[in-house]
């Protein structure tokens, strides 16, 4: 899928060393939102959306862009070619445009001390991404969406590959220990991220 041709003004920092910036995403009309994450050895993208220049060389030296699903190739591959950064993507990722440095599965490790953890059934490939540094935060590819002013809410069924699936993947997040709540699509949660999770399975 081509790069949205919107580009995000700014970042906006979530906790510290964590940065959200969000789109409205023309290709589905509905906002997209990426990530970063701040650490000793440089910033890592989660997901990355273009990002207005100057606000990316406030992020620090990128030094890896992670893909928490084959679909959300986005921006990763010109900023592979422009920050020199390595791109990471899920193992089972089939149809995308450039070979990833590093696949990954679940359980693995990626840069920036993240945690791969598989959470499928609205794609095949899509790993919840957790950052277990205090105060814990998880990035969450497509099972969940929210628009900047609503209430989380599951991905509508026919966007889903497998929706019993997707619900199993959703549940598990409740097993999962973090605070903040980061979206693929939607503004992030900070408060209550678990009851929010489960609101939006009993709607």
């Amino acid at each position: 899928m081509s790069e949205p041709s919107e580009i995000a003004p700014g970042a906006e920092e979530v906790v510290p060393g964590v940065w959200h910036w969000r789109i409205h995403d023309d290709r589905i009309d509905f906002v997209s939102a990426a990530h970063a994450v701040q650490t000793d050895d440089g910033t890592v993208l989660i997901d990355p959306l273009a990002l207005a220049s100057e606000a990316l060389e406030r992020l620090g030296v990128v030094v890896a862009i992670c893909m928490s699903a084959g679909t959300h190739q986005r921006s990763a591959w010109r900023y592979r070619r422009e920050l020199g950064a390595k791109v990471y993507a899920p193992a089972l990722s089939k149809e995308i445009d450039e070979e990833p440095d590093e696949r990954y599965s679940d359980g693995d490790r990626l840069p920036g001390g993240l945690l791969a953890v598989f959470t499928p059934g609205a794609g095949t490939t899509q790993h919840t991404l957790l950052l277990d540094r205090a105060p814990g935060v998880a990035f969450v590819p497509d099972m969940l969406a929210r628009p900047p002013d609503g209430l989380l809410s599951l991905v509508p069924a026919e966007y889903m590959h497998d929706r019993d699936e997707a619900r199993r993947s959703v549940e598990k997040l409740l097993g999962l220990d973090f605070a903040v709540l980061c979206l693929a699509h939607g503004a992030p949660l900070l408060d209550d991220a678990h009851g929010a999770i489960r609101a939006a399975l009993d709607a």
